[in-house]
């Protein structure tokens, strides 16, 4: 499929990313999103220091965990894939995309709570229903993570049987 119907960039705001992905709640932390071409966007993400997860971690001295930086990446680059992909819209309309493999991950420096975190993402078609999404994480330009993680789409009814 071509990306002729796309024009980017394409800006996506907290509620535009929410219409496209099903995070909410303390897991959702995704503020913007930035499409610059099919397989590279930039988004922020911000985690509240009256967030469940980040009271717990760690009580005296908040940070946010490493585990929510990945997240944050695995669901800014699935909503740039479903709204900026052509390919994506090619595949059959029950399919998810989960994260299937972290591959690689370093964390550089600690993420405090109420701190906007850049991300810098570009996605690569590895197989039919697999993509390679490599990450660059910053606060205030200085990197403090990066990732390598896959996500793999599979229709909604395999992800979600029960099993016998």
């Amino acid at each position: 499929m071509s990306d002729a119907g796309y024009h980017y960039p394409i800006v996506l705001d907290r509620v535009g990313i929410e219409a496209l992905i099903p995070h909410r709640g303390a897991i959702s932390a995704c503020q913007q999103l930035t499409i610059d071409t099919p397989h590279d966007y930039r988004g922020t993400a911000r985690w509240s220091l009256d967030n469940p997860i980040i009271e717990g971690h760690f009580p005296g001295m908040p940070i946010v965990p490493g585990v929510m930086l990945i997240e944050a990446m695995a669901q800014l680059a699935g909503a740039g894939l479903l709204r900026g992909d052509p390919y994506v819209k090619t595949l059959p309309s029950d399919s998810v995309g989960v994260l299937a493999g972290v591959r690689n991950c370093w964390f550089k420096g600690p993420v405090l709570p109420d701190t906007d975190v850049s991300f810098h993402i570009h996605c690569r078609q590895m197989a039919p229903v697999l993509v390679q999404v490599n990450a660059r994480i910053e606060v205030a330009d200085v990197e403090v993570a990066k990732l390598d993680v896959v996500i793999a789409y599979a229709p909604r009814e395999q992800l979600f049987a029960v099993p016998a």
